[in-house]
């Protein structure tokens, strides 16, 4: 479910930056941050990435579709054009209560023109 497990947290700690307390509410910040968290914050995964979820969500190069090819495909890209990004990882705005999308499987999309604290992009280079 998560870069690190089935388990939101790992022995009592967090592992990502997501909103808690009561949304939209109050952040009471128990993971160390209200609002994005500097990228080194939590462990990375065995691929050396950071926050694969939460903090912000991230831009793909992927157009977005509601559906996928039910034929198995490497890096599915998805449609050719379309009108809307996919954006994945979650944000430290998502809450279980209103915006499940801090896992591995989650998905949103957006205009490629839009903007907000809680969006990003991944910078990865080649081994």
């Amino acid at each position: 479910m998560f870069p690190w497990g089935n388990t939101f947290k790992v022995k009592g700690k967090h592992q990502c930056n997501t909103w808690q307390g009561e949304f939209p509410i109050f952040d009471n910040a128990e993971d160390g941050h209200a609002g994005p968290a500097p990228v080194w914050t939590f462990k990375q995964n065995d691929f050396d990435l950071y926050n694969m979820v939460g903090n912000v969500w991230e831009w793909t190069a992927d157009w977005w579709s509601i559906r996928h090819s039910q034929d198995f495909q490497e890096n599915p890209i998805g449609p050719i054009t379309g009108q809307d990004k996919v954006k994945k990882g979650g944000s430290y705005m998502c809450h279980k209560s209103f915006c499940y999308r801090y896992r591995c499987a989650a998905r949103n999309k957006n205009t490629p023109d839009s903007s907000a604290s809680n969006l990003g992009f991944r910078c990865a280079k080649d081994a």
